[in-house]
């Protein structure tokens, strides 16, 4: 082990804690408060802690325990060790908080959304930081391995009864704030892991790719690579262009496309993440 590996740990470790401090400052300052819950092992142990009188943290780390064990095989040490100092900490943050007795809002819609959004924000923390601090779609990992559902399924699946369960703990309206907050908060945690690059990659199809090519260059100033294709009726081999792009460059790349040749086929997608000097420098 050298200092890169300590310095990455000591690093994710900064992270997952900032991570747990956000989701933690969600539960019992936004949600709790507003009888909204979270799905997985989160949400169940928020409805346990209800009921019992017992601290949300005692459910957090118990309920998670054999989840950590089931990922030890899976996932390895690193992550299994990252999880559980995670989930320690969700506990800890979570009994601080509660111990403040402050509410973010007395609406129970805007704590559904934020709450979400912030919860949301703090997992993907988490997450990015190669750890978890819900063992639900451990399980669903390996339930998938034995019978014909994917994970996403599996975890639908096991969260629907938990939300028509928080409908008889607390009330449907409560469910169904809920459910909102779940989606929400899943659609954050997707936003911190593939982050907000604006960046598109573009495939383009052009028996003058060579021109194409030169042209982006020189007028986006972008790098571009050439692949091999085939097509799929004319089985003749052609060459096609691709390249990275920003959003706003979308229009000049397709002006510079069609002024060489107007009937090239152009292709635009989402980049969710975009490492490189050549790409960084200029954005």
């Amino acid at each position: 082990m050298d200092k890169n590996f300590f310095k990455t740990l000591f690093l994710r470790m900064i992270f997952i804690a900032f991570g747990c401090l956000i989701a933690a400052f969600a539960l019992e300052c936004i949600l709790i408060p507003r009888e909204v819950i979270d799905g997985g092992v989160v949400g169940i142990s928020i409805m346990a802690s209800y009921l019992t009188k017992l601290p949300l943290g005692l459910f957090l780390i118990v309920l998670n325990l054999p989840f950590i064990v089931m990922a030890f095989k899976k996932f390895g040490k690193m992550f299994v060790f990252l999880m559980f100092y995670g989930v320690i900490l969700l506990s800890v943050f979570s009994e601080i908080f509660l111990e403040t007795h402050y509410e973010f809002t007395n609406d129970t819609l805007l704590a559904a959304i934020f709450g979400g959004i912030i919860l949301g924000a703090g997992v993907g923390i988490v997450l990015k930081s190669n750890a978890a601090l819900d063992g639900t779609e451990i399980m669903a990992i390996n339930i998938a391995k034995r019978y014909p559902f994917g994970v996403g399924e599996i975890v639908m699946f096991f969260n629907i009864f938990i939300f028509l369960a928080a409908g008889f703990v607390y009330s449907p309206d409560k469910a169904m704030y809920s459910a909102i907050t779940y989606f929400i908060a899943a659609r954050a945690i997707d936003l911190v892991l593939q982050g907000m690059s604006e960046a598109k990659s573009v495939f383009i199809m052009s028996a003058k790719y060579e021109q194409v090519g030169k042209a982006i260059m020189k007028n986006l100033d972008k790098s571009v690579t050439y692949l091999s294709a085939e097509g799929g009726y004319s089985g003749a081999k052609q060459k096609m262009v691709y390249c990275v792009i920003t959003k706003i460059e979308i229009p000049k790349i397709k002006e510079t496309v069609s002024a060489i040749d107007p009937s090239a086929f152009i292709a635009i997608e989402n980049v969710h993440e975009v490492e490189g000097k050549r790409y960084k420098k200029r954005h």
